[in-house]
């Protein structure tokens, strides 16, 4: 069986090879469109256009300006879905509470060793990759679910009592995760609050003035940008991302006659 199990792996690479010959060649580009359809290309002349500002989410990152800007609602209520499954999972299997010594000693020295190092790595790229969303690829999604990748490879090295003894609790995500939701709900109604105060008008989720709706967030702070509320967004969703995925490893985790458990 070994022998059958090498034939594959070696057939799967020498295809995976010839699709990325053929593709540098065109060969597999047959059908391709010439160019953009009208829809797409108003979205890259106007994600960031600082002489339109009117038409423009101001955000390099075209992705995120459709995410937060040109479709805002439709993204708060995915999110909103997420957290309904968050909690969902919640009322099925209850919480992992902290047990009172820990059971088991996790992985060897060295392994443990190299994934406190990998840990802060992971950190770092979850936490660039959702700050600089609104600039280059990435975003709340993304940075959160890089970061919800320290929890999976602790709970893999530490085991699951030591992670939930060092604090990363149950209740704990729940709040987290409800902090980022809360919080994006009162970025997407800011300006709209704003415009009953100042008697002009808004739209829910508004990032930059539109026609008919002059008030909108500054897209540059001291000549960086920042895209409006984009970045804000962006870091709210990684925190709510985060944390649901989190509390949902710490939950999968955990034993089912586990005594700690607390399910019920």
């Amino acid at each position: 069986m070994r022998w059958q199990s090498v034939v594959v792996a070696i057939s799967l690479v020498a295809l995976a090879l010839a699709i990325a010959y053929a593709m540098t060649l065109g060969i597999l580009n047959v059908g391709m469109p010439f160019r953009f359809r009208r829809l797409a290309t108003l979205y890259i002349e106007t994600a960031f256009s600082p002489w339109n500002r009117l038409l423009s989410a101001m955000t390099p990152a075209m992705v995120s300006a459709i995410v937060w800007d040109y479709r805002g609602i439709d993204t708060f209520f995915e999110t909103a879905v997420f957290y309904g499954a968050i909690i969902g999972s919640i009322a099925l299997l209850g919480f992992v509470t902290a047990p009172r010594r820990i059971a088991g000693r996790g992985l060897s020295l060295v392994v443990k060793t190299v994934t406190r190092i990998v840990i802060v790595l992971i950190l770092v790229v979850g936490a660039a990759i959702a700050l600089h969303g609104h600039l280059t690829p990435g975003g709340g999604f993304q940075g959160g679910s890089t970061l919800a990748v320290v929890t999976a490879v602790a709970l893999v090295t530490f085991g699951l009592s030591a992670v939930v003894l060092k604090g990363v609790r149950c209740d704990r995500m729940v709040v987290l995760r409800s902090v980022g939701l809360v919080g994006i709900t009162l970025v997407g109604v800011a300006l709209l609050i704003a415009s009953l105060l100042t008697h002009v008008h808004a739209y829910v989720f508004q990032n930059q003035p539109k026609p008919g709706a002059p008030i909108g967030m500054p897209y540059a702070v001291d000549g960086a940008i920042v895209s409006g509320t984009v970045l804000i967004l962006n870091v709210l969703e990684a925190i709510a991302v985060a944390a649901g995925f989190t509390l949902l490893l710490l939950i999968f985790a955990a034993p089912e006659e586990s005594p700690s458990s607390g399910r019920g």
